[in-house]
């Protein structure tokens, strides 16, 4: 089996101040959701949720951290995998098949549950995954440690997650507003498949086959 496919595993990579640094892929763990909370909210920012204009930032917040500790996301319907940098998570990937989109949404509704500010919300009215695909749902890596091939190393260990679950296919969504993003993904040999609204922005739907090749940042 592939070194790839083997969790955790260790990764080199140098800074910008040029030294070299180890950072781990690994799956998360419950006790990682107090770490993953920043990153994701990094997501939710950019996607600029009309639903969370009116409430304080620390109710999705504790949403994110609820759905976190759940090991639902970890393992049962959806995976999660971080970068470990330093003895802190900086990197988060987070998919699911596309056959668990509503499982994995009910996770997120029974974790916004006890906020009074966000039970009643509708997050998911728009469906993201296309059919017949791992869906890459969410990516975020700490500003401080962008740039060194960890968001490449998350997208390999997603796509031979995906592939190790025997699907062909990985997809993405990518906001049509960040063309540096789009151009990572596309350097990896993602292309493509059509294009739909989440909230208010639009996005680009990409895929690509789990059995090709990935090229490095």
């Amino acid at each position: 089996m592939p070194k790839s496919w083997l969790f955790p595993y260790n990764e080199l990579a140098s800074n910008k101040f040029g030294g070299i640094f180890i950072y781990t892929i690994r799956k998360a763990e419950p006790e990682d959701a107090g770490q993953i909370v920043p990153l994701m909210s990094l997501i939710y920012d950019e996607m600029e949720l009309e639903e969370f204009e009116s409430v304080p930032d620390e109710d999705p917040q504790r949403m994110i951290y609820n759905a976190y500790r759940d090991r639902a996301l970890l393992g049962y319907v959806a995976t999660t995998f971080v970068a470990e940098a330093d003895g802190q998570v900086v990197g988060v990937a987070f998919g699911y098949p596309d056959n668990n989109e509503n499982a994995v949404n009910r996770v997120y509704q029974e974790a916004a549950a006890p906020i009074p500010s966000i039970r009643d919300v509708d997050f998911f009215a728009d469906p993201e995954s296309f059919a017949n695909e791992f869906y890459l749902d969410s990516l975020a890596v700490d500003a401080d440690y962008r740039g060194m091939g960890i968001a490449t190393a998350l997208i390999d260990a997603i796509i031979k997650h995906a592939a190790s679950l025997e699907y062909e296919t990985i997809g993405l969504n990518v906001d049509v507003a960040n063309p540096k993003a789009e151009r990572l993904y596309r350097r990896l040999g993602f292309d493509d498949a059509g294009q739909i609204m989440i909230g208010d922005h639009w996005y680009r739907h990409l895929q690509r086959s789990t059995s090709q090749v990935l090229l490095t940042e």
